[in-house]
């Protein structure tokens, strides 16, 4: 085999069981799985019907995770973005480089990232009852 040959990777393979790849993402397995019921995230299925995700489903979800919790999108406004993403032929390893050109664009800077994610965190969760 040439030195100089570049060896590419099948990104689409699926090769990642739902743990590793919510252990990954620090997200629990049932974000994932409500991700695949809304139909934004749906990996391949084993013939035991359990999900596997390919890198291209892991960077999709990386994605995911960016428009919910830094800009404070629902899921609703993530189908539009992942649509449009498709729409316009974006391989998923470039989906973030665009969309945080698009969010700089816009005027969402790193101080609003941070305070919605500050927001988003603490989304469904009950006050911390005082001591």
């Amino acid at each position: 085999m040439s030195a100089t040959k570049q060896e590419t990777i099948n990104t689409t393979l699926p090769i990642l069981p739902i743990s590793a790849v919510a252990q990954a993402l620090n997200v629990h397995q049932r974000t994932l799985r409500i991700y695949d019921t809304q139909g934004i995230l749906c990996p391949q299925r084993t013939e035991k019907n359990r999900r596997n995700y390919s890198l291209d489903d892991l960077e999709k979800a990386k994605l995911i995770l960016f428009l919910t919790r830094n800009l404070a999108l629902n899921l609703s406004g993530v189908k539009i973005i992942l649509a449009i993403l498709e729409e316009m032929n974006v391989k998923p390893m470039d989906y973030m480089s665009i969309i945080d050109k698009v969010a700089k664009k816009a005027g969402i800077d790193t101080k609003i990232q941070e305070n919605n994610i500050e927001k988003t965190a603490r989304r469904g969760r009950k006050p911390k009852a005082e001591k």
